[in-house]
């Protein structure tokens, strides 16, 4: 199988921390991958407001509906879940993280026409910490993005630099930078990825991203992906680890680490019980004695 990045891609990654792929994706799976977004669209007209399928602009309705996000679409419809689960996608997280790798979430940010909400500066580790900062999501751009749509701008290197409080200033959660840090961040040097359909952005968990309103007469989906190395492990009990969707944490590329690191110490690590079963300790112990 052809290489899906090449080592330049990988180097660029590495010093920039996000990567943007021209017609990386071919119109077969535009043209499925489309249709499924257009079914789940369809399906939102007549969906409760507290559906967590749906992420709803205050002014959706039946007649004209107005999607910021829709949820977990790898849960939500078979083309989805081959997708992300064991396309090209996964092909290329496997190329820059290694032979072994983890789903963790997947989400279809859409923007709408006419005024599709903003997305602030913020970095993503925070929303779901993991053991390190190797996670990263892979975004197709299902139609032509142009400056006016909000293309995702990045700002080079910020994976490496500072983890940024993503709290306002009374201490709640915003999910975005404060004020103060905006500067600081560097986002005047953001590159913002436009891109044909098919295209596709790589970002870091770490990078420093966000984008502005889309403007234009058209809505621009963007299908997002998150994977990491297989011996990273989400932190539950933080953040949104714990709502990341039933195919969380799914092994999508060659084989679980029989060892794990935290904090500078390794350890042999169990079975993965999270969708097997598990009796006891006395159940274990008594077998392999037998």
């Amino acid at each position: 199988m052809p290489q899906p990045v090449t080592d330049e891609d990988r180097n660029r990654y590495e010093r920039d921390g996000y990567l943007r792929l021209e017609s990386f994706i071919d119109d077969d799976w535009l043209q499925r991958l489309t249709t499924a977004m257009d079914t789940l669209i369809d399906a939102s007209r007549t969906a409760d407001a507290s559906d967590i399928r749906f992420d709803r602009e205050p002014d959706h309705t039946a007649d004209h509906p107005r999607l910021r996000r829709i949820n977990s679409p790898v849960d939500l419809d078979d083309t989805f879940a081959e997708f992300s689960l064991d396309g090209p996608v996964t092909d290329l997280a496997e190329a820059l993280l290694g032979p072994n790798v983890r789903f963790h979430h997947s989400k279809l940010n859409i923007k709408w026409a006419s005024g599709g909400e903003e997305v602030k500066w913020h970095q993503d580790i925070q929303f779901w910490p993991h053991t390190d900062f190797s996670p990263l999501t892979i975004g197709v751009y299902l139609c032509d993005v142009d400056d006016e749509m909000g293309p995702m701008g990045i700002v080079p290197g910020s994976h490496v630099g500072e983890l940024y409080n993503l709290t306002n200033n009374d201490g709640g959660w915003s999910g975005s930078l404060r004020d103060e840090d905006v500067a600081r961040a560097g986002v005047d040097t953001a590159d913002y990825l436009q891109g044909s359909a098919g295209s596709v952005t790589v970002h870091n968990c770490c990078a420093v991203h966000g984008s502005a309103p889309n403007e234009s007469e058209r809505m621009r989906p963007l299908l997002l992906q998150t994977y990491s190395r297989a011996d990273s492990y989400p932190l539950l009990g933080v953040g949104t680890n714990g709502k990341a969707g039933r195919n969380a944490h799914r092994l999508v590329r060659g084989a679980a680490p029989e060892q794990l690191t935290v904090a500078g110490r390794t350890m042999p690590t169990a079975p993965d019980w999270f969708r097997g079963s598990y009796t006891s300790i006395f159940d274990h112990q008594q077998r392999d004695a037998d």
